[in-house]
């Protein structure tokens, strides 16, 4: 990798969530890649604590905050994009299939305020549609499966080379696979395109991750924050070379039916729909959510 090329990863433990900044080191631009709005859901109170860490770094190294990159609608954290844009500048980043998801949670939660247009984001990429951030190249890669608007981004060198991806909830570590296709829109067949597509990139190519539920990911986050395109293609347990599509399809479906729903889906889609805003405050001033039943 080329030496300039900096990526810092900080895990949430409640969420089991990587959020990155991505940089050239101290002065340059950055970007900041799924960051975390702490929430407890006993208390239904917010904080920072998770994106105060990321601002310190930013600050400590004197970057320019240029993006604040979502990878997807997260379902198991609510994001802090709006707060750090407050406080550090920069434009929030999704892909623009947001909108599919948008319609689609719209009606789940009968938000009839909610523009299901991506405008609440600052930025849209299509499929190929790219960002510069210093010498760094940004290509967005759509891989749907886990959500119909998941996006990877493929960060390139001025040189041309492609050698490390943030791949979101797409691919987990080898030894956990991939990630549920059970969601609203999500699907099992597309997911096996989705990953084949990201396997098929050179073998040395770095596969950074969006969640890792190992014991000891706290401690040191960059020894479990990504894996190789080849240790993927070796030992991933859902997705080896040799894995075929029926084969795949037929796992990812029994294994879904199986998984309860991640504790925080209710909560953060219909925030992170938003672009990381929460639902407007009604005429006393305090914000709600909205738990819809025997819905999901």
């Amino acid at each position: 990798m080329t030496a300039a090329v900096r990526i810092t990863p900080y895990f949430d433990s409640y969420s089991s969530t990587f959020s990155y900044v991505l940089d050239q080191g101290p002065g340059s631009a950055c970007a900041i890649i799924d960051p975390v709005l702490d929430y407890d859901p006993k208390s239904g109170r917010t904080r920072t604590d998770s994106a105060e860490q990321l601002i310190r770094f930013v600050q400590d190294n004197q970057l320019q905050l240029q993006y604040i990159l979502e990878t997807h609608a997260h379902a198991d954290h609510l994001s802090s994009a709006p707060w750090l844009r407050q406080q550090l500048g920069g434009q929030i980043v999704i892909g623009q299939p947001i909108t599919t998801v948008q319609k689609t949670f719209r009606g789940i939660y009968n938000l009839k305020d909610l523009a299901a247009d991506g405008s609440q984001f600052d930025l849209l990429l299509s499929e190929g549609q790219g960002l510069d951030l210093g010498s760094l190249r940004i290509e967005a890669m759509h891989v749907p499966g886990h959500t119909p608007a998941d996006m990877a981004y493929h960060v390139i060198t001025a040189a041309g080379e492609a050698d490390l991806v943030f791949v979101g909830d797409t691919l987990f570590a080898p030894d956990a696979g991939t990630a549920r296709c059970d969601f609203p829109g999500g699907d099992a067949h597309q997911m096996f395109y989705s990953v084949r597509r990201l396997l098929s990139l050179p073998a040395d190519t770095r596969l950074f991750l969006c969640h890792n539920y190992a014991d000891g990911v706290a401690d040191n986050p960059a020894a479990f924050c990504e894996h190789t395109v080849a240790r993927h293609k070796a030992g991933n347990i859902h997705v080896h070379d040799g894995i075929d599509e029926d084969a795949f399809v037929s796992m990812r479906t029994a294994r879904d039916e199986t998984l309860d729903m991640p504790k925080l889906i209710l909560p953060a889609v219909q925030v992170n729909i938003r672009a990381g805003q929460l639902p407007p405050a009604e005429d006393n001033g305090t914000h709600y959510l909205k738990i819809p039943l025997n819905v999901l």
